[in-house]
């Protein structure tokens, strides 16, 4: 049996387990990015696409859910993946340098334009989109099960998002810390996402608002902690199963179920629809309605399906940025790279972000309206960039992110510009 057969039978082995694999300390050096947007017909923004059309467009770099068995990365090495309403992402490889990600993304990025515009297909420009209501185009069981657990928010989340994720090695805890201190202040700098199916929302980043609307055990914050793994390990198993993996096309989870419930009582007995393989322990007759206890497997599956601002995967995730229009998506990330280019400016700018650290919600409905938030984001930014040079990117393309910023701020800060030193 391999380590991923393994039955959990206590939560104490699962704890074990997600400490040591979300949160790997060493030397911080690599960087990645997942870029995603929504993808319009280019005649018209509007309508909805298929999936057909989708995999027609990506050829041999279209993922397995558009039923390529054997998907090639990008030139760059960049790999394609589609979220449930049709948007399209790219995962880049690691970079040992902010420098080198931008280089391999930024031609992934143009590759991926390119044969969509082939197929009179447009990637969007905002975090929502600002154009169509929510629709589900894939149809896997992930999904389906994740539809039919989710209300408004949820779907909104699954069909109309786009996100901006910054990929980080761990460090120490340390990192894990500041990267939650100044999601808010960051949230509003870049905040893209005001319309929702043609109307104005109400929020600045009305994609995190969807993220908000779903059940906070997934999605809140992971509640800070001197022990960042034991915290994320109690998050993680206090949270609802999302969907359980079996044959078939009915993965739904018995409603309000945890992880941690699971294992506790060596079983799950499964909503009436489900109908399960023999697969496990306590599940050989097929067709009956209950699952045996969760192996490893299930526990890393499950900690798939958790969304909180920033997730532990082995590497910090932040997933609290909006998409940002065409090449732009530079200037968050030589952002955050710029405030951690040593401990001193990391000092610092936690100190910049300490009167907006709990502010997550005021930060998505009001960017930089809120004062306090404005305060941070001015703060950070203007750190961000006199640190630009630190970053190793190219003057240009510093330039280029100063002159993001700047934009940015505009509204709060009347006339300023910032500078790179």
């Amino acid at each position: 049996m391999g380590s991923a057969d393994r039955v959990l039978r206590r939560t104490s082995e699962a704890i074990e387990h997600i400490s040591g694999i979300c949160f790997k300390t060493g030397p911080p050096q690599r960087i990645g990015a997942e870029l995603e947007w929504t993808t319009h017909p280019a005649g018209d923004p509007s309508a909805y696409l298929q999936a057909d059309q989708l995999a027609t467009a990506l050829g041999e770099h279209a993922p397995c859910s558009l039923g390529n068995p054997d998907p090639v990365p990008l030139p760059s090495g960049g790999t394609v993946t589609v979220e449930p309403g049709g948007q399209v992402e790219i995962s880049s490889a690691p970079a040992d340098s902010l420098s080198a990600l931008h280089t391999a993304v930024s031609a992934d990025h143009a590759t991926l334009t390119e044969l969509l515009a082939r197929s009179g297909i447009v990637l969007g420009e905002r975090g929502l989109d600002p154009y169509r209501a929510p629709r589900r185009i894939l149809d896997t069981p992930r999904y389906a099960a994740m539809e039919r657990a989710f209300d408004g928010a949820g779907r909104t989340m699954m069909g109309a998002t786009a996100g901006l994720q910054v990929c980080l090695d761990n460090g120490t805890p340390y990192r894990w810390a500041v990267l939650h201190e100044w999601g808010p202040a960051l949230i509003a700098l870049f905040a893209n996402s005001r319309r929702r199916a043609g109307r104005d929302s109400g929020w600045a980043s009305a994609r995190m608002a969807a993220w908000f609307g779903i059940d906070p055990r997934r999605t809140d914050p992971v509640p800070f902690s001197a022990d960042p793994a034991e915290a994320w390990a109690e998050y993680a198993l206090d949270a609802p199963l999302l969907c359980v993996r079996r044959d078939g096309d009915r993965w739904d989870a018995p409603p309000g179920v945890t992880f941690a419930d699971w294992i506790t009582a060596g079983g799950l007995e499964l909503p009436e629809a489900a109908r399960l393989s023999p697969r496990r322990l306590g599940s050989r007759l097929r067709g009956s309605q209950r699952e045996g206890p969760p192996t490893v497997a299930d526990l890393d599956y499950h900690l798939n399906t958790l969304f909180p601002p920033v997730r532990p995967r082995g590497y910090l995730e932040v997933r609290y940025l909006d998409t940002q229009p065409g090449g732009e998506w530079i200037a968050p990330v030589a952002v955050l790279s710029a405030l951690l280019a040593d401990d001193a400016v990391t000092d610092r700018a936690r100190g910049l972000a300490a009167g907006s650290v709990d502010r997550w919600r005021p930060a998505a409905r009001y960017g930089l309206a809120d004062p306090a938030v404005r305060s941070a984001a001015i703060g950070l930014a203007d750190l961000a960039c006199r640190n630009l040079p630190r970053t190793g990117l190219p003057e240009r393309v510093r330039d280029t992110v100063a002159d993001v910023v700047s934009r940015r701020l505009h509204a709060a800060v009347s006339g300023r510009l910032m500078k790179t030193a």
